[in-house]
């Protein structure tokens, strides 16, 4: 494979980062290459505080191994990797737990051997004090625990130096879940004190910088949009059985050229990376030299948005049209190589059959169909529109966009392809300017009616069709606090049905995330962020 200027200059970058960091002794230790995992990544870790407003995802992914959180989801096996398991939730810093018979209080037990960095023992005041700062600070957080009621400091009592109480207004299916995703991070409540400010009470401008955490790992070093190199924590508690981390050192580093990361992984350089296009995983796959681990992403998926309030997309027989118009197959093919989940042709009429979302929608290519609606919502020549999207998801996107134009074009309706910079597509959703568009969303937890509560209701901006519908606003309300199985299954069973027949959105496909890494990496698993977890990979 030959190089650009451009693509040696970052291959020599990544490298020289490497053999700056390995040439240096007291950095070494006793390390040795086997024991040291390198991830290469086009993103890049602003942040060391998962809840500062603007991290980003690879801050997310580095806080799961810098901070334990209460508890964790657990993981199940999937094909060559692991996945992570929504339904089964483990402790973390909690050794144990009970929930009240009303369903009001989750009383928590606290591991009697856990320590944070410097060695002090984590406590309940710890606890407390990290969950207050979670709700009440300015950050990330709040909104997000709020979505399994948990919003309020006095919510978090102390009972004891290793037990605290939780409770919540109702019984509410996501507060634990809450507590095992990125924000809710334990802190060394003694550490952050020292650095807090009458004008920063919660140490937020030092947490961005530093950590006190108890985690799996210590930050070592961290050049912001660079590099950060972490050393294992030999006194970690919180691992599963009980075990440390399998690698003494990890270094996570921004490579921004996608052929750099491949050539990096590929040459035996880097250990791992999970953020290359689909286009280049046939070849790495093919060549041999890699191993690729590939997870359909079943908390996420790709949208075609319908401003259903825009002319004349407030014409459900419109948006039914053009869903019938689509070419999924030749989208999947030419967006993503097949390599994913697409969501069409289900064979359900009426109700699912499965109280799950997403799943397959009863929805085919059909143009003779499309041609039928569109004259039944009174449009039988058809009509002019825009279809946007980002350049960032360009290499999705563009070609998905040139074979909806060409297909639509079949039925009458002509399509202006608009790309929009990443600030701008961001603006123009927020403001729901736009009519016609993609999308792609991920939900940290995994449940249904958190779907439709978060995408489909209110005057929020991942709302993005506007949709205002008032039997999915009172059933995704129920369903949040339904405790009955049986009950929460079919009023899912509804909003999926309510969903599938007025079409505000199209569910394209579930993409998968391709992990591409050394042939001696093993025990690699998608998790919710969709970020590298450095805790259980090992090398054999």
């Amino acid at each position: 494979m030959l190089f650009s200027r451009r693509q040696i200059a970052f291959l020599a970058a990544g490298l020289l980062a490497s053999v700056s960091f390995l040439a240096n002794p007291a950095a070494v230790t006793a390390q040795t290459r086997a024991e040291t995992l390198r991830q290469v990544t086009g993103g890049m870790i602003n942040t060391l505080d998962p809840t500062a407003p603007g991290s980003t995802r690879e801050s997310f992914g580095l806080s799961m191994s810098t901070y334990d959180r209460l508890f964790a989801f657990d993981r199940k096996k999937n094909g060559d990797g692991w996945i992570f398991d929504f339904n089964s939730i483990r402790g973390e810093l909690a050794e144990s737990y009970k929930i009240s018979e009303d369903g009001l209080k989750i009383i928590v037990t606290l591991r009697k051997d856990a320590t944070f960095h410097d060695g002090s023992p984590v406590t309940a005041d710890d606890v407390k004090w990290s969950l207050d700062r979670a709700v009440t600070a300015k950050s990330l957080a709040g909104p997000q625990l709020t979505t399994g009621s948990l919003d309020k400091a006095d919510q978090f009592k102390v009972i004891d130096p290793l037990t605290i109480e939780i409770s919540l207004p109702k019984p509410d299916r996501l507060a634990m879940p809450n507590l095992a995703v990125v924000y809710p991070i334990i802190i060394n409540s003694k550490v952050a004190k020292q650095h807090a400010t009458p004008e920063d009470p919660w140490a937020q401008a030092w947490l961005k910088e530093n950590t006190a955490g108890s985690g799996a790992y210590i930050v070592e070093s961290w050049k912001p949009g660079e590099q950060v190199v972490l050393k294992r924590n030999e006194n970690w508690k919180s691992g599963r059985e009980g075990k440390l981390a399998f690698f003494k050192r990890v270094i996570a580093q921004t490579i921004p050229e996608a052929a750099t990361r491949a050539n990096l992984v590929e040459r035996g350089d880097a250990d791992i990376s999970v953020d290359l296009p689909s286009s280049d995983v046939p070849g790495l796959m093919e060549r041999g030299k890699v191993k690729v681990v590939s997870t359909p992403q079943f908390n996420a998926l790709t949208l075609i948005v319908f401003a259903t309030r825009i002319p004349p997309f407030d014409n459900k027989k419109v948006r039914q049209a053009i869903a019938a118009a689509l070419p999924y197959g030749d989208m999947f093919k030419g967006a993503l190589f097949g390599r994913g989940n697409p969501l069409q042709n289900g064979t359900w009429n009426g109700e699912p059959s499965e109280a799950k979302f997403p799943q397959n929608m009863p929805v085919k290519t059909d143009l003779a169909r499309a041609k039928q609606l569109l004259t039944e919502a009174g449009y039988p020549n058809g009509f002019e529109t825009t279809f946007s999207f980002n350049v960032g998801s360009a290499a999705t996107a563009e070609p998905m966009a040139a074979l909806i134009k060409e297909s639509l074009l079949k039925v009458g309706v002509k399509v202006d392809i608009q790309k929009q910079p990443d600030a701008q597509m961001s603006t123009s959703v927020t403001e729901k300017k736009l009519p016609f568009f993609t999308e792609s969303i991920i939900s940290w937890i995994a449940a249904p009616d958190y779907y439709f509560r978060n995408f489909f209701t209110g005057e929020q901006r991942w709302n993005y069709s506007s949709w205002n519908n008032p039997d999915i606003n009172s059933l995704s309300q129920a369903a949040r606090f339904e405790t009955n199985q049986a009950k929460y299954d079919e009023i899912i069973k509804k909003m999926v049905a309510i969903e599938a027949d007025e079409t505000p959105v199209v569910l394209l496909w579930q993409p998968n995330q391709d992990a591409v890494m050394a042939p001696s990496i093993e025990d690699y698993t998608y998790q919710f962020h969709r970020q590298v977890d450095f805790r259980d990979m090992l090398r054999k």
